[in-house]
């Protein structure tokens, strides 16, 4: 993502499914996000179509983040579609999934992400993503169903599949 990028994404955070959960466009992705180096940022696209945002970041960045206690090299990660014609078609958990895929596999031990409790669209994307869900706690943004992903969920999952396979 780039400065370029940005007045797509503002547009985006306008929409009302966007705001519904991110709150007021004029709150969040700005110029010192994409400078921050603890923070990094994609547009994605589907047939060349830019339609969604997703970041990753380090939580023990920040004091007291509610993912610091994951171990170190973990990741945070947000993301929303910012096309309403793009909702409710499965893009959500395989971007979300095919990210997460990423991160696991460049190393990181663990990814956490926060949705609203009453997001249930969100919910359901991540758990298709392999997400699992833990506390409901306040945050310093909202109030947010702790979800993880752990780097030994790819290996079992994938030997799931197989083992699924085999039965015929």
């Amino acid at each position: 993502m780039t400065r370029a990028d940005l007045p797509l994404v503002m547009r985006w955070r306008r929409t009302p499914d966007v705001r519904a959960w991110w709150g007021h466009a004029e709150a969040g992705v700005d110029e010192d996000d994409l400078a921050n180096p603890h923070i990094a940022q994609w547009i994605v696209s589907y047939d060349g179509r830019p339609f969604a945002f997703i970041q990753d970041y380090d939580p023990h960045t920040w004091p007291g983040h509610h993912f610091g206690d994951l171990p170190s090299g973990s990741r945070g990660i947000d993301q929303f579609i910012g096309e309403p014609g793009m909702l409710g078609l499965g893009h959500g958990s395989a971007f979300i999934r095919a990210h997460a895929d990423r991160l696991l596999k460049a190393g990181a031990p663990a990814i956490g992400t926060d949705p609203h409790p009453r997001n249930t669209r969100a919910i359901r994307a991540y758990e298709k993503a392999r997400f699992v869900q833990g506390e409901v706690r306040q945050t310093a943004w909202s109030l947010s169903l702790l979800m993880y992903r752990r780097a030994g969920d790819v290996s079992k999952a994938v030997d799931s599949a197989s083992s699924e396979q085999g039965r015929g």
